[in-house]
């Protein structure tokens, strides 16, 4: 998508999918609309996730991610390696460990969706 003409259309076509939603691939159109993007997944009743806990705070309904306090920290102690003199092109490379899961009960609820409690459970943090 190019545009926020663009992104309205495709996400009113798929309001018109029974059981749809939105499932929200990061990009630089999303990133720049994020509150355009989770406004019109509302209008038209689409439950909505995201990469990052950033769209939940900001509306969105839900969002899997990487953590990404965790990679900073872990970063750091590369960041000490490398001052102390190793050379980065010795230090393995490190994959996110750690993940989240967030979810955003008002927005369910303006969703009029029942979250289930085995699905709250499992969940890094639930926003009220």
């Amino acid at each position: 998508m190019h545009d926020t003409a663009e992104l309205e259309h495709v996400i009113g076509a798929f309001a018109t999918v029974p059981n749809g939603g939105l499932i929200a691939i990061p990009s630089a159109l999303i990133t720049n609309k994020r509150d355009y993007t989770i406004s019109l997944a509302h209008r038209y009743g689409l439950p909505d996730i995201y990469a990052f806990r950033y769209y939940v705070a900001g509306g969105g309904l839900a969002s899997y991610g990487v953590d990404y306090i965790d990679l900073y920290k872990r970063a750091a102690s590369y960041v000490d390696r490398i001052l102390k003199g190793e050379k980065p092109a010795d230090l393995p490379v490190q994959e996110p460990t750690k993940f989240e899961f967030v979810i955003n009960l008002k927005t369910a609820k303006a969703l009029d969706l029942t979250i289930p409690q085995s699905l709250l459970a499992t969940a890094s943090e639930v926003i009220e």
